[in-house]
């Protein structure tokens, strides 16, 4: 009752600026606010190997806005109504044309459950922004300014993103869609990555807040923390993109669940209240779309709960505006217990990666990345590597071998930049970018030796003997005939090119992050020195102190 309650309340604070529309093919009201929309959309995905994908996304757009030009000094006054004003002066203040912040925990198996709705799934925490370039600022200086504005506002630790860990990859990260009023601004590009970020519920609190209707009702209902966060995988997104519709922005949540494991691996039944302990009582009522879509395993033997009212063989559509309350399940009665899948069962994604770190030094190695074609055509794909200071490529080791054959044919294009000194005294990361074919039902392994940076004493962390964590790399799609800067719309500004002949990915990859040992000193020897100095410093200041403030005196001592 106090759900509804809320609802109704957050109804009556909206209702000025609510417009009703209808047409005849439906005749439930639709509402928008003036110059903005919401809507959110819920996919649930079963898999086969018994767990659940769920992908939450929370669309608002901003109709006709456009990023600020960097050369306007003044900022005019910013009211929304559905948009989230917090993150719309960040946006302003930095003119910020394109934004994607992910902060993810756990590793995405790629081969078991394919690609994601939202293919940001890199492990620890990641932003990238492209940001038009001119104003008063530097393309720096806004950088800087975003990340500690967007730690602040997330709770997570964005400013550690400084310029050892910034790199302007462009062809992996793209322009993905900007007005075509805008296409003669020259725009800049900055990437970093966190991988030790932890994600927690200091990080989804301020996230449900930039929601119309926050955690109340809607889909954002079944956001408990308790269930997200014991998920196998878990992770929010943050994505802004400057179309010519307006500033859209998208709020996303992905989790991995495992029913079967809550059920003490018997069975793979699910619903709202077994996933997330709660379900929907209520519509969001600013939302003018609000829809849960279950896909439709390929096996039988399943029953779906409600009845389908809308959808088809592959997928199951439920309006939350006319099904609520709504409580989705899946059962599959005849399963006792849930056959798991044969460990040969083929892969769900073209591509299978494996990256490690060999090498029994603690000064040289050898980074490795195995890529194994599932396809009967070769692929081609853009591979980037972006590593700290901390370990140096040497790049006339780079090769490539299939079935122990060397075949340097199979690299192209390759980009490198060492690592360098920065005017603040710090170094930058080393950033690689090649081209890789991989050939169809083959194995490509690509190796580059490497050497660990030894480092000052005071630089280490206060855990020096857990080592260092190294950013994933990142496998992106590729185009032909040209250099690639960045592609606006689809289309590519400054080298025109076409789809290569060879197939490619759809999406960006991401590999798993690595744990490098680095040469580290004997922190117990400084440790000793320090116990054995206080301990000879204790003895000699106390004996000469009481020698100096003690007063001997003949005590007699009557028998």
């Amino acid at each position: 009752m106090g759900r509804k309650t809320a609802a109704f309340v957050l109804s009556l604070f909206v209702a000025p600026v609510i417009s009703s529309t209808s047409n005849s093919s439906d005749s439930k009201p639709r509402f928008s606010i003036a110059g903005e929309r919401y809507h959110e959309d819920l996919i649930i995905q079963p898999l086969r190997d018994g767990r659940v994908i769920s992908t939450f996304t929370f669309t608002t757009l901003l109709e006709g806005v456009s990023p600020r030009d960097p050369w306007e000094l003044e900022t005019p006054a910013q009211h929304y109504t559905l948009f989230p004003l917090t993150l719309g002066q960040i946006l302003r203040e930095y003119s910020i044309t394109e934004l994607h912040l992910s902060l993810n925990a756990g590793k995405w198996n790629y081969d078991n459950w394919g690609y994601p709705e939202d293919p940001s799934v890199s492990t620890g925490a990641e932003l990238w922004a492209w940001m038009a370039d001119g104003g008063p600022m530097s393309i720096d200086e806004r950088w800087t300014s975003l990340r500690n504005a967007l730690a602040g506002l997330f709770c997570a630790s964005l400013g550690s993103l400084d310029s050892r860990r910034t790199s302007s990859p462009y062809s992996a990260f793209p322009l993905s869609s900007v007005s075509s009023l805008k296409i003669s601004f020259q725009y800049a590009l900055r990437h970093a990555t966190l991988p030790s970020e932890h994600v927690c519920t200091e990080n989804l609190t301020p996230f449900l807040k930039l929601l119309p209707c926050k955690s109340h009702t809607g889909l954002a209902r079944l956001l408990n923390p308790q269930r997200l966060f014991d998920a196998d995988w878990h992770g929010l997104g943050v994505h802004v993109l400057s179309t010519d519709r307006g500033l859209e922005l998208r709020l996303g949540v992905q989790a991995v669940l495992d029913p079967v494991r809550e059920s003490g691996g018997k069975r793979r039944d699910w619903s709202f209240q077994s996933l997330f302990d709660r379900s929907i009582d209520a519509a969001c009522p600013v939302s003018s779309r609000s829809t849960a879509r279950v896909v439709i395993p390929d096996d039988d033997g399943y029953r779906l709960s409600p009845e389908l009212l809308l959808g088809d063989k592959s997928m199951a559509i439920y309006d939350l505006t006319s099904q609520v309350p709504l409580d989705i399940s899946m059962l599959w009665p005849n399963e006792h217990p849930f056959p798991f899948p044969p460990t040969h069962t083929g892969p769900l994604a073209p591509l299978s990666i494996k990256r490690a770190l060999h090498g029994f030094s603690q000064t040289h190695g050898v980074l490795s990345v195995a890529l194994s074609n599932n396809e009967y055509g070769d692929i081609t794909i853009g591979y980037l590597e972006t590593l700290p200071a901390l370990v140096t490529l040497w790049m006339h080791t780079i090769k490539a071998e299939v079935r122990g054959t060397q075949r340097d044919d199979l690299i192209s294009d390759i980009s490198y930049h060492p690592s360098l000194l920065q005017s603040n005294g710090r170094y930058g990361p080393s950033v690689l970018q090649v081209r890789l074919t991989v050939p169809a039902k083959s194995a490509l392994r690509l190796s580059i030796d490497i050497t660990k940076t030894f480092l000052k004493y005071t630089e280490h962390p206060p855990d020096a003997m857990r080592g260092w964590d190294l950013p994933p790399a990142v496998l992106f799609p590729v185009l032909i005939d040209g250099p690639v800067k960045y592609m606006v719309n689809d289309s590519f500004v400054d080298g025109i090119g076409t789809r290569d002949r060879h197939r490619t990915i759809p999406h960006r990859m991401y590999t798993p992050t690595l744990l490098v040992d680095l040469p580290t000193p004997d922190f117990s020897m400084p440790y000793n020195v320090i116990i054995l100095s206080c301990t000879l410093v204790t003895l000699i200041f106390g004996s000469i102190f009481n020698l100096l403030t003690r007063k001997w005196a003949i005590v007699k001592v009557e028998e």
